[in-house]
C-alpha cells in the first residue's frame, strides 16, 4: 500500500493551497479530486460551443484572498479593480470604486440632501478600518471573542462592534440609513450565498466575511478568469512536490488519530494526516457517519456572452452601470419580502439579484476577434432562491426564473438583453443558467450551499468546541481545509493554510 504524509480528499482551490504549503515543507502530499478537473468551483470553462469566451463558469470573484498566501506560494494571478463599484437603476445610484463628487451627486439625487452621503463616508471608513484590523487574524490561530473585539474597538469608531457583532444587520442599518435603496445596496452583502433575514446574526456573519477581505474589502476581478488562479494554485502544488490525480472518486476516509487510510477507485492508500477539501457533511458520509443537516443553497447564476453592451436608460454609459455590481431589484425592503416568501415554499415575487461584466475589466477571457467586434460576458446572481424550490421541477423552475430575471433587467434598459445575446455555433443563444440542485450535482456542494455551510464568526466562543485553528475535527490527524473550515467560504485559500499550519504544528 502506497503511503503519504498528507492526503487531500478533494481539488478545490482550498485543497490545492493546502497541497502547495506542505509540499513546500517537505511533506509528501496527494491530492484526490473526483472531476477530470481541479478547483472545484473557481474554474473558466468554455461554455458555449464555437464561441472563444473561458467564463468563470461558478466563481466570479475575488476579494478573501490573502496578499501573504500569494506571496508565499509564488502565485502570479493577478487581480484588478473594477471602475465603478456599483450602480443601482431603480433610484439612478451610482457608486465609484473610490466614493466621489459623482458618487455624492448621485446620492443627493436620489435622496435630497447629502446626509445620507455623509453617513454612508462614515459607515464604509469604519468598516475599512475593522477590515484592518481583523483580516490578518484569519491565518493566525483562532483569537478569541474580547481579543477581536479589543482589536476592533481599537481602531473603530465607538459602538461598531455592536452593530456589525451583536446587533442585526438590519437593525443597523434602519439606524444608520434612510432610504430604501441605500439600505439594500448596503445589505446585499450579508446575504450573498446565505438565505436570512437581515434580522439574523447569520446575515451579519455573511457581511462580515463581504467586507473584510485582505484587509480592504475590495472585490477584484481576475485577471484571465478564476481559472488562472487556480492553474497558478496547481503550478505551485506540483512544483513542491504535490501528486494531484483527477478522476479518482474517494469512497471512504477511517483515521484514528495516529494513522489514516483513504480508499478510491479500489485502492487504498495509507496517510498519516488526512485533510478534507470536500464539504464537513460530504466527510461524515465517507466516514461512514450521518452528517448533520446542510443549510440551503440559495442563488441562482446565469452566464450570458452579449455581442454589445445593452443601452441602459437614465443615460448612464453601460460601460460604467455594468462595470461594478449592477443591482437589479435590491431594495431593503424588497430583500426582506423575498425572504419571507421564498422560506415560506414560494418563489419571490420580486427577484432580487446583481450583475457584473468581466470583460469591461478583463477582456482577455475573449479572443482578440470577439474583443475587436465588441463582445462581452454578463453575470447575472440572483438571491433568495432556495434549494427547496426546485426540488419539484428543476428544469422548469430554473428557465422560469431566467426569463423573470431578464424581463426585470430590460425594464431599465433601451433594448432588450435577449437582442444583445450571442449564438454559439449551433445557434442558440449563449446563456446558461445554474440553480442550487445544479451545483448539488455538478461539483458536490450539499444542497447547493457555496459556503458548505452556514458561515461562522471568525473568532471563537467561549462555548465554542473549535480546536485551535478552526480546522480540527474529533480526529486528531484529520483536519477540514475547505470552505467549511472556520474562517472559510469565498475563494480565499485560508481554509486550505490554516489546515495546513495544524499539520504542521502536529
Amino acid at each position: 500500500m502506497d503511503s503519504y504524509d498528507v492526503v487531500v480528499v478533494g481539488g478545490g482551490h482550498n485543497a490545492l493551497v493546502a497541497a502547495a504549503y506542505l509540499a513546500r515543507a517537505g511533506r509528501s502530499v496527494l491530492v484526490l479530486e473526483k472531476l477530470d478537473h481541479v478547483g472545484g468551483a473557481a474554474v473558466s470553462e468554455r461554455a458555449f460551443p464555437g464561441v472563444d469566451a473561458r467564463l468563470s463558469r461558478y466563481s466570479y470573484l475575488v476579494s478573501l484572498l490573502p496578499d501573504r498566501i500569494v506571496a508565499d506560494l509564488g502565485l502570479t494571478a493577478s487581480l484588478t479593480s473594477r471602475a465603478a463599484s456599483s450602480y443601482t437603476p431603480a433610484g439612478n445610484l451610482l457608486v465609484e470604486r473610490t466614493p466621489g463628487e459623482a458618487t455624492a451627486a448621485s446620492f443627493r439625487a436620489l435622496t435630497g440632501s447629502d446626509t445620507e452621503f455623509e453617513r454612508w463616508r462614515r459607515w464604509y471608513a469604519d468598516l475599512e478600518a475593522l477590515a484592518a484590523a481583523l483580516a490578518p487574524t484569519l491565518l493566525e490561530p483562532l483569537v478569541s471573542r474580547e481579543h477581536a473585539r479589543i482589536r476592533v474597538d481599537a481602531v473603530a469608531r465607538m459602538r461598531l462592534w455592536e452593530q456589525v457583532f451583536e446587533r442585526p444587520l438590519g437593525v443597523t442599518l434602519e439606524e444608520l440609513f434612510a432610504d430604501d435603496v441605500v439600505r439594500g445596496v448596503v445589505a446585499t452583502d450579508g446575504l450573498i450565498g446565505t438565505h436570512t433575514s437581515l434580522h439574523d446574526l447569520a446575515a451579519n456573519r455573511c457581511f462580515l466575511y463581504h467586507v473584510i477581505g485582505n484587509g480592504t474589502g475590495e472585490w477584484k476581478v481576475p485577471v484571465g478568469g478564476m481559472g488562472t488562479v487556480t492553474a497558478e494554485l496547481v503550478r505551485a502544488a506540483r512544483e513542491a512536490g504535490a501528486e494531484i490525480v483527477t478522476g479518482a472518486e474517494v469512497s471512504r476516509v477511517d483515521a484514528d488519530g495516529r494513522t489514516a487510510e483513504v480508499e478510491y477507485d479500489g485502492r487504498v492508500v495509507g496517510a498519516r494526516f488526512v485533510l478534507s477539501g470536500v464539504a464537513p457533511h460530504v466527510l461524515d458520509a465517507l466516514r461512514g457517519r450521518e452528517g448533520a443537516p446542510v443549510a440551503e443553497g440559495c442563488q441562482l447564476k446565469v452566464n450570458m456572452v452579449l455581442e454589445r453592451l445593452p443601452k441602459v436608460r437614465g443615460g448612464i454609459d453601460p460601460k460604467l452601470a455594468f462595470a461594478g455590481t449592477l443591482h437589479l431589484d435590491e431594495s431593503y425592503s424588497q430583500l426582506e419580502t423575498a425572504y419571507r416568501e421564498s422560506a415560506a415554499g414560494q418563489v419571490p415575487t420580486v427577484l432580487p439579484a446583481e450583475m457584473y461584466c468581466h470583460t469591461l475589466t478583463d477582456p482577455s477571457i475573449l479572443s482578440a476577434d470577439l474583443v475587436g467586434r465588441g463582445w462581452h460576458t454578463l453575470t447575472l446572481f440572483g438571491l433568495h432562491t432556495p434549494a427547496a424550490l426546485f426540488e419539484a421541477d428543476n428544469d422548469g423552475l430554473r428557465g422560469r426564473l431566467v426569463d423573470r430575471y431578464l424581463q426585470a433587467l430590460n425594464a431599465h434598459l433601451e433594448e432588450p438583453v435577449e437582442d444583445c445575446l450571442a449564438r454559439d455555433a449551433e445557434g442558440r443563444p449563449c446563456l446558461e443558467a445554474r440553480s442550487p440542485l445544479d451545483l448539488a450535482a455538478e461539483l458536490g456542494l450539499p444542497r447547493g450551499n457555496i459556503f458548505h455551510g452556514g458561515l461562522a464568526w471568525p473568532f471563537a466562543e467561549e462555548e465554542d468546541e473549535v480546536g485551535r485553528w478552526g480546522v480540527e475535527t474529533d480526529v486528531r490527524n484529520l483536519f477540514v481545509c475547505g470552505a467549511g473550515a472556520r474562517r472559510g467560504g469565498g475563494v480565499s485559500g485560508i481554509g486550505g493554510h490554516n489546515a495546513a499550519m495544524a499539520v504542521l504544528e502536529r
